[in-house]
Order: C-alpha cells, then sequence, then structure tokens
C-alpha cells in the first residue's frame, strides 16, 4: 500500500518541493493586491460592454423578431397604422430568406409588405397584367396603381413580385405551402410555372431555391409542437427536477455519514442500473423481431423530425445495447483495477464530507454563482437581440438616365418633394437592403463579436470567484490542525472577501486566457460553417486539426486555471506564479494526480449518474405511461422524448451543481495534502495536518501522537 498509494518519491525536475514554514497555518491572511492591470483591465472591458448594451437598447427594436415588419419598418396588424387591418407579412422573393446572413441580422434582405391574407394561387405578374389585376395588385408595394407600365420596369423598379404562390401564414409569415402528392414536389396544385418571360418551367426549379425556406417551416411546426409538449407538462417537469433536487440533497448528506458505504452502493447501483437499461434494450429489440418495417437500417431511414420513429427499428435498440455494455464493461474493470486506489479516494471523500458538513453554506453558495451566470447569460443574451434588430430599411436613389445623387440614400416618404425628385425626374427612392450606413451599422458586426466576447470572459469570471471562494474556505479546514477548534468563524465569507479584495485581478486574468481561446473556437465554428459548401479538402482537414487543438487547450486551460486558483485562494500569490507552483507541484506527483485525483473524479461522477440515470427512469415510465401515479394525471404529448430528455439535462445541472462543491473540496483537499506531504514529516515539530484515515491508508504517523 505504501509502496502504491503514499511511497511515490516526488519528481524534482518540476521545482523543489515546499520546505517546512512554522508559521504557515493555512490561507494566508497579510496578503496584498494580485493583477491589477487585469483589474482595471475588466473594468474597462464592462464599461464597454454596458456601453454597447446601452446603445444597443436604443437603437434596436426586439419587437422585429416576434412580430413581422415591412419594408418601410412597420409593423403588420398593429393598431393606429395604415397595417392596423393587414396582419401577414409577404415576401416578393421567399427564397433570399434562406441566406445566412438572416441568421444573424434577423432580417430577410427582400421587399417585405404586409397583407391582408397569403395568396391561395400561383400567378406571375404576365398574367396579372392581362386578368387577375385587381388581386395581384394587393401584393404589390403599397400605392401601386400604374399596371400600364412594363413588365421589365415594374420588375426593375420592384413594385410587385415577379410571381406569387400559394402559401400559408406562419407566425404571421406567408410561407410556400410546398407538399407533395405522388412523389411530385408541388407548390399548391401546381407542377410548372411561368417564369414571366413566357417560358414553362417545371416547379421543382423553384422548390431547389426554397427548399431552405421551407426546412425553416418544418423547424417552426416541429418548434410549436414542442412548444405545446412544455405547455401541457411544465409541472410534471417541474416535479421531476425538485424530484432530482432533493434526491441530490439527500445524497449529499448521506455522504457526510455514510461515505464508504455510499460509494459502494453508489458503484453498485451505477452497474445495476446499467444492467437494466442492457436488459430493457434487449427486450424492446427482441419484441421487434419479425415486425414490418423493423428492420430498416438508421442509414436508409435518414433524419426524421419525429424522433419515435427510431424507437421502432431494431437497429436503434441494438445501438443502445452496445454503448450500454460498453459503458458497463468499462465501469467494471476500473473497478477490478484501481481498487486499492478506491480505498485512498474514498478517505478524501469522506474528508470532504467532514469539511462539508464544517462548511455547510458552502452547498448552497453554488446558488449564487448560478444567479450571476444567469445575469451574463441574460445580459449578452438581450444585447444580442437588440444588436441583431437594430439595422434599419436602406432606400437608395434608382434612375434610368444620368443623375448625380444616384445610388445616394433617401427617404421616401420626402422624396417626392426633395430637391433630388426635380433635379431627376425620373429617379425614384426604392428599398435596397436591411443594414444602415452609420457608423454604428458599420461596426455592427465587431459589437456582436465583442458581445459574445465579453459574455465568455465574465462567465469564465464569476465561474472563477466561485471556485476560489470555495477553495479558500476548504482550505482553511484542511490546515486546522485541530477542526474545527482552529478554523475561522466563517470561513466562506472570509474567503469571498478576500477573492474580491485582492484576487479580482487574478481572476480576471485567467478568466480572459480561457475567453480568448473560446472565442477562438466559436470564430473556427463559423468559418467550418461557411466552409461545408467548399471542395477544398486540405483547408477543411486544417480548420478540423484547429478545432481539435483549441478544444484541447481549453480544456487544459481549464484544469490549470482551477489548479491556479486554488494556489491563489491558500498563498495569494499573482495568476502566473499561482500557475507554475499548481503545474510543478502536480507535475512532481504525477502518480497521485493520475490515479488519486481522476479515481476520485470518477467516483463521483458515477454519483451523478446514479442520480440521473434514477430520475430519468422515473421520467421515462411516467412520460410513456407505463406508470400512473393519479388517474389521467400523464400529459397527451408529441413528442414524450420532450419532458424526458428536459428532466434528464435538468437533473444533471442539478446533481452538477451539488456535486461540483465536493469536486472543488476533493481538489483543494488534494492540493493541500500534496503540500503537506512536502512541508511535513510527521515528527514533533513538523506533523501531518491530513486526518488520521488519511495517515492510516498511507502508512503515515505523527511522532507526538505515538509517543502520547
Amino acid at each position: 500500500m505504501d509502496g502504491e498509494a503514499g511511497g511515490e518519491k516526488p519528481d524534482d525536475r518540476y521545482g523543489t518541493p515546499q520546505k517546512y514554514d512554522p508559521t504557515f497555518k493555512g490561507p494566508i491572511y497579510d496578503r496584498g493586491c494580485t493583477d491589477i492591470i487585469c483589474c482595471i483591465l475588466l473594468l474597462v472591458a464592462v464599461s464597454g460592454y454596458v456601453a454597447v448594451g446601452v446603445i444597443a437598447w436604443t437603437q434596436g427594436d426586439p419587437r422585429k423578431v416576434i412580430y413581422p415588419t415591412d419594408s418601410r419598418g412597420q409593423f403588420c396588424g398593429q393598431q393606429g397604422t395604415p397595417n392596423e387591418k393587414k396582419p401577414f407579412l409577404f415576401y416578393f422573393n421567399i427564397v433570399k430568406c434562406a441566406s445566412p446572413s438572416v441568421l444573424l441580422e434577423f432580417q430577410c434582405p427582400t421587399t417585405q409588405i404586409c397583407v391582408e391574407k397569403c395568396p391561395d394561387r400561383y400567378l406571375t405578374y404576365m398574367e396579372a397584367s392581362a386578368k387577375n389585376t385587381e388581386y395581384y395588385k394587393q401584393f404589390c408595394v403599397p400605392g401601386f396603381k400604374d399596371l400600364k407600365k412594363s413588365t421589365p420596369e415594374v420588375l426593375r423598379d420592384g413594385d410587385c413580385p415577379a410571381m406569387i404562390t400559394p402559401s400559408k401564414p406562419l407566425a404571421r409569415r406567408c410561407l410556400p405551402a410546398i407538399n407533395a402528392k405522388k412523389g411530385i414536389i408541388m407548390v399548391g396544385n401546381e407542377t410548372t410555372f411561368d417564369d414571366g418571360h413566357g417560358h414553362k418551367r417545371n416547379v421543382t426549379d423553384l422548390v431547389e431555391g426554397a427548399k431552405k425556406a421551407n426546412v425553416v417551416l418544418e423547424a417552426r411546426q416541429v418548434a410549436m409542437k414542442i412548444f405545446e409538449d412544455y405547455t401541457v407538462s411544465w409541472y410534471w417537469i417541474i416535479i421531476g427536477l425538485v424530484i432530482s433536487m432533493v434526491v441530490s440533497l439527500i445524497f449529499i448528506v448521506l455522504l457526510r455519514f455514510l461515505a464508504g458505504i455510499m460509494v459502494w452502493v453508489m458503484i453498485v447501483l451505477v452497474i445495476l442500473v446499467l444492467g437494466y437499461g442492457i436488459f430493457h434494450c434487449y427486450m424492446e429489440y427482441a419484441a421487434l423481431k419479425g415486425q414490418a418495417g423493423s428492420d430498416v437500417s438508421l442509414k436508409d431511414l435518414g433524419f426524421q423530425t419525429d424522433v419515435r420513429v427510431y424507437l421502432h427499428l431494431r437497429q436503434t435498440w441494438l445501438a443502445f445495447m452496445i454503448i450500454l455494455c460498453i459503458t458497463e464493461v468499462i465501469i467494471i474493470l476500473l473497478l477490478i483495477f484501481l481498487r486499492k486506489r478506491i480505498l485512498i479516494a474514498i478517505a478524501l471523500i469522506r474528508e470532504a464530507s467532514k469539511a462539508i458538513g464544517h462548511i455547510m453554506t458552502s452547498l448552497v453558495f453554488p446558488l449564487f454563482t448560478f444567479f450571476l451566470v444567469c445575469l451574463c447569460i441574460a445580459y449578452w443574451a438581450s444585447t444580442a437581440v437588440f444588436l441583431s434588430t437594430s439595422n434599419e430599411a436602406v432606400y437608395k436613389v434608382f434612375n434610368e438616365t444620368q443623375c448625380n445623387y444616384s445610388r445616394t440614400t433617401c427617404n421616401p416618404e420626402t422624396f417626392n418633394t426633395s430637391n433630388i425628385a426635380k433635379q431627376c425626374p425620373d429617379a425614384r427612392c426604392l428599398f435596397a437592403f436591411y443594414g444602415g450606413e452609420t457608423a454604428y451599422h458599420k461596426y455592427l458586426i465587431i459589437f456582436q463579436i465583442y458581445n459574445v466576447f465579453m459574455f465568455f470572459w465574465l462567465a469564465n469570471f464569476v465561474i472563477a470567484l466561485g471556485q476560489v471562494t470555495l477553495a479558500g474556505a476548504f482550505a482553511s479546514y484542511y490546515w486546522a490542525f485541530k477542526k474545527p477548534d482552529d478554523m475561522p468563524a466563517f470561513p466562506l465569507f472570509s474567503s469571498f472577501g478576500r477573492a474580491l479584495r485582492y484576487h479580482t485581478g487574478s481572476l480576471a486574468f485567467g478568466s480572459l486566457i480561457l475567453a480568448v481561446v473560446q472565442i477562438i473556437r466559436v470564430l473556427l465554428e463559423y468559418l467550418d460553417h461557411r466552409l461545408k459548401a467548399a471542395e477544398n479538402k486540405f483547408a477543411k482537414f486544417l480548420l478540423t486539426c484547429l478545432k481539435c487543438c483549441f478544444w484541447c487547450l481549453e480544456k487544459f486551460i481549464k484544469f490549470l486555471n482551477r489548479n491556479a486558483y486554488i494556489m491563489i485562494a491558500i498563498y495569494g500569490t499573482n495568476f502566473c506564479t499561482s500557475a507554475r507552483n499548481a503545474f510543478f507541484l502536480l507535475m512532481r506527483n504525477i502518480i497521485r494526480v493520475t490515479v488519486l485525483d481522476k479515481v476520485t473524479d470518477f467516483l463521483l461522477f458515477l454519483g451523478k449518474l446514479l442520480i440521473v440515470g434514477s430520475v430519468g427512469i422515473l421520467a421515462f415510465f411516467f412520460f410513456t405511461q407505463r406508470i400512473k401515479l393519479i388517474q389521467d394525471s400523464t400529459p397527451s404529448l408529441n413528442y414524450y422524448w420532450v419532458p424526458i430528455l428536459t428532466v434528464v439535462v435538468g437533473s444533471y445541472l442539478i446533481a452538477h451543481g451539488f456535486f461540483s462543491v465536493y469536486a472543488m473540496c476533493v481538489d483543494t483537499l488534494f492540493l493541500c495534502f500534496l503540500e503537506d506531504l512536502e512541508r511535513n514529516d510527521g515528527s514533533a515539530e513538523k506533523p501531518y495536518f491530513m486526518s488520521s484515515n488519511l495517515r492510516k491508508l498511507l502508512k503515515k504517523t505523527n511522532k507526538q501522537q505515538t509517543e502520547g
């Protein structure tokens, strides 16, 4: 045991081990401010972020996302406006709405007008000039009366759309009613159309351009069904989340008193839960044998919006069963080969349970961190929406003859009485695009990137603040020789005050490094999205390698930052010094780090898996009506996986919130444990601070105790 767990010799290549210091009694109280420059930089950045938010809130209008607006910026169906009796939005060219820029700007780059009802027939402008004149006029720009103009002139000036197609309103927007009959793609009841120049073309040509817009239609239909499921099951979802919170809390409390037994019970239950999952998948797999359509492969079926279709395939349950079997085998093998390490990991968890028991407020502190992160998310989301809806309809001068004002911006409401109309009689003020030509609109994309970057920075800062606070509190427990008599009165609040007063700059430094890596990853994802249609295989390969490298870099920085924050909480050094000392300390004890720390993380992960699996199985049986708590209590759902998935994800987040305290406590105690082994030798002058259980497992003793 000593040679395996406690007798590894530190590697001297990574700095010198910590020396005994008789004055060191845990987190240092006499400390100074660190990384002041980064603190000032954070304050300046936050001030700029507030300024961007204020500008966005004054320029943007989020109603553009919810309510349709025409090309003049007027809301459709709004009382007191010319469009009061026109609740639906009609697009001149719906195909342009499939542009990627729509996702960024929430605007479709085509002329849009408000109409009383969506078109119910297929008609081109050329056909309308001979018949159906009055019907077609309602889909032209307001005020258009001159149907005697030639077709090229009308289409050039953007007075009317080239054609209209049967459409259906969705979210008060007219979208093509694309369907299929006997395998033939149709718009309404038409299979061919006139392109406006006297040529008949197959409607498939139109559909090819409108496919992307129709995908949006289908996605919105799925979204509406999901929304309906939430409206009828939200209270059951809340009950499920409350159950997961109660189970997590009970589990944490039981760990406080029965850490060893609970860990072994947890391991056995996880194995049993996975075993039941394998059995259930096999029974479903066997029950589908011989049923019509059950042998269709996932590849042949392709993507389906109704996920329930996949549950009627044998291959789906076979895949689930294989995944669960592999997970089960991996867990059993790890338990077999790491059984001796598990004993020490259990001792660390037991010690963490005692520390949390003496600092019970630490279980509530993650709620404070969660609240601050929610504020960051809310500010980022609202600013993003206001920025995206701050584009305006830009009008420019279009003319046939020579005009000095050609392509300059204009105001359609005052254009007829302006000097431009007098000097250029044939010029017209027409809609050009959505955007703006002010300095604000030119740098709008920069503001969006800055908004995302500041969200990453502030969110990482809040998380870092929580980690430093918890680390300082738990370190004060470990380095108290007589527990809990030597602990400060309010260790959590004392640690929080030290973190804010002295180490705001260090936290800003660490979170800034992580935010830079994360924003680079976002930009790489954006480039990958833009290059999907490209045929350059080398560029795709290079981009994939960069994404992989920065993913690994982000994981490493998170690991290094976490341990650096622990050193900051204990010693009060700046970020770089703390990161270096933490890294060297871990590298000097790489065997213990690889085995003990990771085994402990694995055991905590099993705890989360047990809670999520138990609540998830309960939700599965309830929402699939396998069990009924009350008669007719199970809601009628379009997709029963919606509340189940919500409960599972929510349960994981709740369990992760509780277990994150344990994880931070274990990591802090582990670093203190390594420092204790380097600083002290168990003599009367240099006694170990670790608990008696850890000393027994490592075969370490304090001489003053043996002599007594």
